[in-house]
């Protein structure tokens, strides 16, 4: 299982929407970046990933899963070759991570959200994850 972050801005689509899918989930669609397109690519169903709000208080809010692999994103043009996967909400965190605390945490300044704040799709290492599921009040 590898892991990763997304990130939206809540009032374009937040935390909420995302649980309002359901079990089934939906496509995270809209994605035109090559290089959070080819993340998505890489990604299996099973895979988990962070849920991040981005914008005036950006922070980990919740934990989502890949339902579906990348298939070819539903808002983009045909044959455009924008894909995307479909995600599912697992659980919210008890405490949201914000990122100034992730910045101020020595044991992510590697972390790709540090370096590269604006990739909306990102991979996250095994102990990155675990450390900011602890952050959050969760076991990982």
């Amino acid at each position: 299982m590898a892991f990763w972050l997304f990130k939206s801005e809540p009032h374009v689509f937040s935390w909420a929407d995302q649980v309002a899918l359901g079990d089934a989930g939906g496509p995270w669609d809209g994605v035109r970046n090559h290089a959070a397109r080819n993340h998505m690519r890489a990604m299996t169903v099973g895979d988990r990933g962070f849920f991040y709000h981005s914008g005036a208080q950006p922070a980990v809010v919740g934990l989502v899963e890949v339902v579906a692999p990348a298939a070819p994103d539903p808002t983009a043009p045909p044959d455009s070759g924008w894909d995307c996967v479909s995600l599912r909400a697992l659980a919210p965190l008890p405490r949201p991570v914000s990122l100034r605390s992730i910045k101020a945490e020595p044991a992510l300044a590697e972390m790709v959200l540090v370096r590269n704040s604006r990739l909306s799709v990102q991979p996250v290492r095994p102990e990155e994850w675990e450390r900011v599921c602890a952050m959050g009040g969760l076991a990982p």
